[in-house]
C-alpha cells in the first residue's frame, strides 16, 4: 500500500495552553476541513529549562481543562457524524524530574505521550523506569495504555554503537518513531543504512507529525509521507494506524 492511500495524520500539534498560537477549537476545525482522519494535541509538560521560556502544562487544573476541552470536542464531532478523531495527547520533556512527572501524570487520562529529548542511553533508562511503573498500574486497569512516541528524536546521538539499544527500547515498548517535517534532517537519507533499514526488522512503526504552532502548519505532513514511502515503511505507517482509529 502507497503511503499516499493511507489516512491523513498529524500526531504533533501546540495549542495556546502551550506555545501555540490557537485555540484547539480552531485547530479542530482546520483539521476537518483539510479532511485529516486522526490528530493529536500534544502540548509541552515540562519543570527543565523549557519551563521558565514557554508555557506548559503545569498544574493539575490545567492538565484537567485541556484534557476535557478535548473529549468535549470529540463528542461533537460525532454528533456530527465527522470521521476526525482528535487524540488526547501530550508531549514530556524527558529533561523534567522524574518526581514531577510521577506526581501529575496520570497515563490512563491520555490517548498519546509524546516523549521529547532522549539524547543518550541513560535517557532510555530514565524514561523505561517511568513506563516500567505505569505499566504496573495498568495490570488491573479498565484502561488501555496510551500510545508512545518519539519525538523528533535525532539519530546522530546514537549512531557510533548505540542504535540498536534505541531500536530495541522502541519495539519493547510498542513506541513509533515520528517523521517529523520540522525536523526533516532527522530523516535524512544519511540515516538510512544505520537506522531507518533496521525499522522492518525490529518491528519499529512510524508516525506523522508537524510540531505544528499555527493552523498554517498543520497541512505540513506531505514530506514525511514521501519519506515514509522512500524507506519503504508504509507497513510500519500502516501497524500505527490500526492502533489509531
Amino acid at each position: 500500500m502507497k503511503a499516499a492511500k493511507l489516512d491523513k495524520i498529524n500526531l504533533h500539534i501546540h495549542s495556546l495552553y502551550s506555545d501555540g498560537r490557537n485555540k484547539i477549537e480552531r485547530i479542530v476545525e482546520t483539521a476537518n476541513r483539510l479532511h485529516f482522519r486522526v490528530i493529536a494535541i500534544t502540548d509541552h509538560f515540562s519543570n527543565s529549562w523549557k519551563a521558565g521560556v514557554i508555557k506548559t502544562l503545569d498544574s493539575p487544573r490545567k492538565i484537567q481543562n485541556y484534557l476535557e476541552k478535548i473529549t468535549k470536542l470529540n463528542k461533537q464531532l460525532n454528533a456530527q457524524g465527522t470521521d476526525l478523531k482528535v487524540l488526547k495527547g501530550i508531549e514530556i520533556d524527558l529533561g523534567s524530574s522524574k518526581k514531577y512527572i510521577e506526581s501529575m501524570i496520570n497515563p490512563a487520562q491520555f490517548d498519546l505521550i509524546l516523549l521529547e529529548y532522549l539524547h543518550s542511553p541513560e535517557s532510555i533508562g530514565f524514561i523505561q523506569t517511568i513506563l516500567q511503573e505505569w505499566k504496573r498500574g495498568f495490570n488491573h486497569s479498565e484502561y488501555k495504555f496510551p500510545l508512545l512516541g518519539l519525538a523528533h528524536f535525532d539519530p546522530s546521538r546514537f549512531l557510533f554503537g548505540n542504535i540498536d539499544v534505541v531500536l530495541t527500547f522502541l519495539q519493547k515498548y510498542t513506541i513509533y518513531f515520528e517523521f517529523n517535517s520540522a525536523y526533516s534532517s532527522y530523516y535524512s537519507i544519511k540515516y538510512k543504512e544505520n537506522f531507518f533499514d533496521k525499522f522492518k526488522a525490529f518491528e519499529v512503526m512510524v508516525g506523522i507529525g508537524s510540531d505544528a504552532h499555527s493552523v498554517h502548519e498543520l497541512d505540513y505532513v506531505h514530506e514525511p509521507h514521501h519519506m515514509i514511502e522512500y524507506y519503504d515503511l508504509e507497513k510500519n505507517l500502516k501497524n500505527l494506524m490500526q492502533l489509531l482509529v
